[in-house]
């Protein structure tokens, strides 16, 4: 029989957090359906905490995880046998997810997976990249000609976005709270700057003869609040997606006069079948080389029976990619 994590209720704490392993039964296949074997599910921060109650659309008792990667094993007989990859908002959150040998979506939130990515690169693709995609999309994706800066360029998601924008063929600006900020792939090298010794705004305008940045990609949200208006070019945009603080000081003459754009996105409101779309965008550039998985080391991967272990190191900030890969031994 195959086995689940379930959270039966919201956890008061961190140090409270405790998942049970059950035998799979819930969200039973009905027409349209697909069931997944699940070969890799990757360990979101979201994952964690919405097991501690901070993500208001979560329901409980549910098995946890967004994201998958697996092979159809029941459903449509054209998919079954079909290699897949996904994510979704909704899974893990308001239904049941992926930290689990099995998942049944709704055939329509399923893409197959790029022959070139394994199964656990394939599964911890999701969260950041969708994230990153979906801001880039609302903001107007940018052309070969615009200026692209990522602020919190170290963290997963502002990784994602470098990839994406170099790829697109804009200038990027990888801005960091120091210079030894962890560095992924991107196609072409970003400029990296430190903003602990650099001020972001005067280095990006210096570099682009004072235009400044079409696109600000602010994935760390008030800290850089002020830093990330004053990159923007006219007709800027800038992108949201957390903060430390709910309100910052606005000027609203500057915002108006420079003609600039705000846009805030929240990858829970996708649903797996909006997120299916986005995979599929992605597919091509994966296939090609010019977008990579985030590299997942094997102390990085669990089996289902370390669901504790594994989720106290999402929520104490571990800079690796972690995965749950459930057929492997404990």
């Amino acid at each position: 029989m195959a086995k689940a994590l379930n959270i039966a209720a919201k956890a008061a704490s961190a140090d409270a957090l405790h998942v049970e392993l059950i035998e799979f039964g819930a969200n039973r296949p009905s027409e349209g359906d697909v069931t997944i074997e699940i070969h890799a599910a990757g360990i979101n921060p979201s994952d964690a905490k919405a097991m501690l109650g901070l993500m208001p659309s979560a329901v409980f008792p549910r098995t946890p995880g967004r994201d998958f990667a697996g092979v159809v094993v029941d459903g449509p007989q054209r998919l079954v046998g079909t290699e897949v990859w996904g994510s979704g908002g909704d899974v893990g959150i308001s239904r049941n997810g992926s930290h689990a040998e099995r998942l049944v979506l709704p055939s329509a939130a399923i893409r197959s997976k790029p022959r070139k990515l394994s199964m656990v690169e394939a599964g911890t693709v999701g969260v950041p990249f969708v994230t990153a995609y979906e801001g880039l999309l609302r903001a107007g994706y940018p052309k070969e000609s615009e200026v692209v800066a990522v602020f919190g360029a170290s963290g997963k998601v502002g990784q994602a976005a470098i990839q994406l924008a170099s790829r697109a063929g804009a200038t990027v600006f990888a801005v960091d709270r120091r210079g030894d900020a962890p560095r992924g792939y991107a196609k072409h090298s970003p400029t990296y700057i430190d903003s602990s010794r650099d001020k972001p705004s005067e280095r990006i305008r210096e570099e682009t003869n004072g235009r400044g940045a079409d696109i600000v990609y602010n994935t760390v949200g008030s800290p850089y609040f002020a830093e990330a208006n004053a990159s923007l070019a006219k007709r800027g945009r800038q992108v949201f997606i957390a903060t430390v603080d709910r309100a910052v000081p606005f000027d609203i003459f500057t915002f108006y006069r420079g003609m600039h754009t705000y846009v805030g996105i929240d990858s829970l409101a996708l649903s797996a079948a909006d997120c299916a779309s986005i995979f599929e965008a992605l597919a091509p550039g994966f296939e090609d080389g010019s977008l990579r998985a985030f590299p997942v080391a094997s102390s990085g991967t669990f089996a289902l029976e370390q669901a504790d272990a594994a989720y106290r190191k999402v929520l104490g900030g571990s800079p690796e990619r972690l995965a749950f890969v459930p057929r492997r031994s404990k």
